[in-house]
């Protein structure tokens, strides 16, 4: 893959974005390369209770190899301290989404927020990304819809101005293959892939045994094995939940800490979005020598 040389990151938080119906701001941070033009943007959705402070070592890579990082804070966020009774709660997974559209939608006020940025940014470029909860969340601007309750597909979410995706440890599918907590507590988990059709590539630890499924690490290749077009999946060996400490530097919820596995994340994602959103850009080849990982692809 073709090198590119990092450049200084600067960012701004909290950047506040009026919603309407979301009961409070949408607060979000926006990072960016210090020089360069015609930047393409990723918008990131973190995952259950994290927020835009998270998900540094992979947010200041982007920027400085660069892309525009956008990340909003869900409802979910521990920094928001939304009480379970609170009317919200059951519907966060939809209110999830909308932080997400609505970022795209204000792409204009955030770009102003940063000093030096105006003007830079390449608003037809734009990729979502997301961990866990927040793949999921990404994941409906894809393509992927939930399944109700009485089997029909929800709502189509997908957003056309989304050109691909980077989706790390999203859930499978539904139904039998969830566990007893999460069909009790998570009834939005039961996810349709059939119209996920934007490229995206995936990632999965190979040890991520997730107490919200019956079944074992490959529930989260589900999305890969099922939906079409064009498909990439790096499965990271050894990788638990935390896929090696992508959710922050030194962070407490991290079990399988390990540098070289972020470090292979931050390479070939980076490669991918490039690839992805920059015509021409051929740094990604589809594949990996590292003994960390794999990469297998479909069209």
């Amino acid at each position: 893959m073709s090198a590119v040389q990092p450049a200084p990151v600067v960012s701004v938080k909290p950047v506040r974005l009026d919603a309407p119906g979301r009961g409070e701001d949408l607060l979000v941070r926006v990072s960016a390369p210090a020089t360069g033009q015609d930047l393409p943007v990723i918008v990131f959705s973190h995952g259950f209770s994290s927020s835009l402070d998270g998900y540094r070592p992979l947010a200041d890579y982007w920027a400085a190899h660069g892309f525009v990082v956008v990340q909003p804070t869900h409802l979910d966020s521990r920094t928001r301290a939304l009480p379970a009774e609170d009317p919200r709660t059951p519907n966060i997974w939809r209110f999830r989404v909308e932080d997400l559209r609505h970022a795209i939608d204000r792409l204009d006020t955030l770009e102003a927020a940063l000093p030096g940025l105006n003007g830079r940014v390449d608003h037809s470029r734009i990729a979502v990304a997301g961990h866990s909860w927040g793949a999921q969340s990404a994941s409906m601007l894809l393509g992927a819809r939930v399944v109700e309750a009485d089997g029909s597909l929800g709502e189509d979410l997908t957003d056309a101005r989304v050109s691909a995706g980077v989706l790390f440890a999203l859930t499978g599918l539904g139904g039998a293959d969830l566990s007893p907590f999460a069909a009790e507590n998570f009834p939005f988990m039961s996810p349709n892939f059939d119209g996920l059709k934007a490229p995206a590539l995936f990632v999965a630890g190979d040890q991520d045994n997730s107490m919200l499924s019956v079944r074992g690490p490959d529930w989260f290749t589900d999305a890969y094995r099922l939906s079409p077009g064009e498909k990439s999946l790096l499965t990271l060996f050894g990788a638990e939940h935390s896929l090696g400490g992508i959710t922050d530097y030194d962070a407490k919820e991290t079990t399988d800490e390990s540098p070289e596995r972020v470090a292979l994340q931050q390479r070939l994602t980076t490669a991918y979005l490039r690839s992805a959103l920059i015509p021409g850009d051929d740094s990604w080849t589809g594949t990996s020598d590292s003994p960390l990982g794999r990469v297998d692809s479909h069209e």
